[in-house]
């Protein structure tokens, strides 16, 4: 069994870490905002004083933070994983970030002598529960074989897509997906309900067709239930757009729909849904249909 660290302990982070320690593995962890659960505690996750201390008594140290500048503080602020890092130790980062810092990111830690792969999830904390995460490893192919039993802990649909980079870049496109399909879930259930179609039945209908998908599933439901506590929150998924936003620029690529799709989230966020689930972004379209979705039955 592995000495584990895991920086970044939320939503997602507390079911992956007690999947770890179920799996037998000793992880470590350092406090940041506020105490872990005291779930963890029992099962035996350790408070450590710094993430240096963190490094020192881990082999592999994964961060899961919301966005670039918190991983680069996680690993290089004071008092940091790096501080900590021996030779031979493996870093990996869970978190969704910028692909071109993830390399910059990357090359500091092979400077000290330790591997990194960047391997961002998709799942949101219905699949981190579940141990059913998609898990894209961007890195050396010796080192994700050393990682994957690790993985395996947290996840199903474990892939090396690429060399370091890569993963994160498969996120950034994967979170286009998910927004758009999003978009088109909850343009097709505002357009029903305000036909007069039962919301909860349509979307019971859909499930059977083409138009079925997990989103449709998941997402669909919480939209005529109004059930939108994260989840995966609305301003991160406003990140990852804007990483997405910016990488077509410099590529000289149109993300048009992508574009539309980050103005309804910019509309939640204006109406106080920062916060919101991602699937709230039906809230916006209900705004400019002055029509909220809702349903009286839930076949589901």
């Amino acid at each position: 069994m592995a000495k584990i660290g895991f920086i970044g302990i939320g939503i997602m982070g507390v079911p992956m870490v007690g999947h770890l320690l179920d799996g037998g593995h000793e992880v470590f962890t350092a406090v940041h905002r506020s105490q872990p659960p005291q779930a963890l505690l029992d099962k035996g996750l350790q408070v450590l004083d710094s993430r240096a201390a963190v490094a020192e008594a881990a082999e592999v140290v994964i961060t899961m933070v919301p966005d670039t500048p918190q991983v680069d503080e996680a690993l290089f602020g004071a008092g940091g994983v790096a501080e900590g890092l021996s030779a031979g130790k493996l870093v990996i980062d869970m978190s969704s970030i910028s692909p071109i810092e993830t390399k910059v990111f990357a090359e500091k830690i092979a400077a000290l002598g330790c591997d990194y792969l960047d391997a961002p999830v998709s799942g949101g904390e219905v699949g981190a529960k579940a141990a059913s995460l998609t898990i894209m490893v961007g890195g050396k192919p010796e080192v994700f074989e050393r990682a994957k039993p690790i993985f395996e802990l947290m996840g199903k649909n474990i892939t090396l897509v690429g060399d370091t980079g890569v993963g994160q870049t498969t996120k950034v496109a994967n979170q286009i997906v998910v927004a758009l399909t999003i978009e088109a879930v909850a343009e097709a259930l505002v357009f029903a309900s305000k036909a007069g179609a039962d919301p909860a039945k349509v979307r019971q209908a859909l499930m059977g067709g083409l138009a079925s998908s997990r989103i449709l599933e998941v997402h669909g439901e919480r939209m005529y239930k109004r059930t939108f506590d994260p989840g995966f929150r609305i301003e991160l998924h406003q990140k990852d757009l804007n990483l997405a936003l910016q990488g077509a620029k410099s590529l000289g690529v149109s993300l048009p729909n992508t574009a539309t799709a980050q103005e309804l989230f910019n509309a939640c966020k204006a109406n106080g849904g920062a916060g919101w689930d991602h699937s709230a972004m039906v809230r916006a379209l209900e705004l400019m249909a002055n029509h909220e979705v809702a349903s009286e039955s839930d076949p589901a």
